[in-house]
């Protein structure tokens, strides 16, 4: 059980925001932004890696630590009991959030690198054979191609990549193409940590279903900066991590299907995933808990639960109308700057801007925009074969979240305006 004033705090806030957006109060929430950095004030622009966490989320890991922490699900004491409610209580609040049939179609791990993991090496080593493709795009993270690659040389599997447009938009056209008679599976990003491209999953889900093909959707970023209904979007597969939803770093969710869980082996094994140990043999765990083997991150779920709380009662719907008001005044006020050019300019993106300067490396550009307290992502983004695809080296990421306001935007301009002064 998390601490009751603090729930109520949150919950509070849905009547306090709904139809309104007070982004100074929020950014009151976020206790790191009140710092400086080299004697400048803190603007915080590298959410597309990790966001800040608000106070009612530091305030739930700290009271879980300070009063109810214990191992949970076995222990026959009070504080495993309330380490329980409050852990099993997040899966209930996660499925309402992304509108899931089942709380027991909820899997906790550690980030989405290892919730594709798990899908490629559970349900992919059952249900993929040589010979049998995989699909991404290429935009995708490492974290959507190095598993698949894995099989690739372990089983024989083949990887095919779906080419994006010279502005980084997806194109259906060049997706179906892709598709044969061997496609078991599409595995694409919702919304791209680099380009910030959104890709139109509902007609990837029905076009791939209209073969019999499984899709499995990275949603590390598209849970962040849009409302997102896995009914609705009809998918097999998604995963999102807590560290970029505002929550604590150390936990990532899979949400798939019932029967496909049920049909799935385990992939790691050890305690709180079986039913019965013996020497001759065990007996699994029905899903979630078949895929949790030994000590989940109690806390980490903890914390994820109010941040989803707090995202609801804000408003996902208002989140993403800011987020899009900062994208557009940010990308106005860089068009003006000499020798800038966008990496990824597709329509109806979300609010992540990459780009480079054509006369300064990036690492120059982010060094200086760093010591006039800017920060910001440099370098692959964990995603070289999209910067081999592009022609870039790397970018410089500018990525904007809840808290972001018009005075971030007119500091990074400023100090891009001190790149050109200092480097030409």
């Amino acid at each position: 059980m998390t601490n009751p004033a603090m729930t109520n705090n949150v919950v509070n806030l849905a009547g306090q925001r709904r139809n309104t957006y007070d982004v100074d109060a929020l950014r009151a929430e976020f206790p790191i932004l009140s710092r400086e950095v080299y004697g400048k004030p803190l603007v915080y622009l590298d959410n597309g890696a990790s966001a800040q966490k608000p106070r009612a989320v530091i305030d739930a890991v700290r009271h879980a630590y300070e009063h109810e922490y214990a191992n949970v699900h076995r222990g026959a004491h009070y504080l495993s009991g309330a380490a329980t409610e409050a852990y099993e209580g997040v899966r209930d609040k996660i499925a309402t959030f992304i509108n899931a049939p089942s709380r027991d179609e909820i899997v906790f791990a550690k980030n989405v690198t290892e919730v594709i993991n798990l899908v490629a090496y559970s349900w992919g080593v059952d249900n993929l054979h040589a010979g049998d493709e995989v699909l991404i795009t290429e935009m995708e993270h490492h974290a959507n191609i190095v598993p698949w690659q894995m099989l690739e040389q372990q089983k024989g599997i083949v990887l095919k990549v779906i080419p994006i447009a010279d502005d980084g938009s997806f194109q259906l056209d060049a997706f179906e193409a892709q598709l044969s008679d061997r496609t078991k599976l599409v595995s694409v990003t919702h919304v791209s940590n680099v380009l910030g491209t959104v890709v139109p999953v509902k007609q990837v889900v029905e076009i791939a279903h209209g073969r019999g093909i499984n899709v499995l959707l990275d949603g590390a970023q598209g849970i962040v900066h849009e409302s997102v209904d896995v009914q609705d979007i009809g998918c097999d597969f998604y995963a999102f991590t807590g560290h970029k939803l505002y929550g604590p770093s150390g936990i990532g969710v899979l949400w798939a299907r019932a029967e496909i869980l049920e049909a799935m082996p385990p992939w790691i094994g050890g305690g709180d995933m079986i039913e019965k140990v013996s020497f001759s043999g065990t007996t699994f765990a029905e899903p979630p808990h078949r895929f949790e083997a030994g000590t989940p991150p109690i806390v980490q779920a903890i914390g994820l639960g109010v941040a989803v709380d707090y995202v609801s009662a804000i408003g996902m719907d208002l989140i993403a109308a800011h987020e899009h008001e900062l994208l557009t005044y940010a990308s106005s006020q860089m068009s003006e700057i000499e020798k800038l050019r966008f990496i990824g300019t597709a329509e109806g993106k979300a609010a992540i801007i990459s780009f480079v300067m054509d006369d300064i490396h990036a690492y120059d550009v982010a060094a200086i925009l760093d010591r006039e307290g800017v920060a910001v992502r440099v370098g692959h983004h964990c995603a070289e074969p999209l910067m081999d695809r592009m022609g870039v080296e790397g970018t410089v990421r500018a990525s904007f979240g809840l808290y972001n306001n018009h005075a971030d935007v007119d500091a990074l301009i400023a100090a891009l305006h001190r790149v050109r002064e200092k480097l030409g």
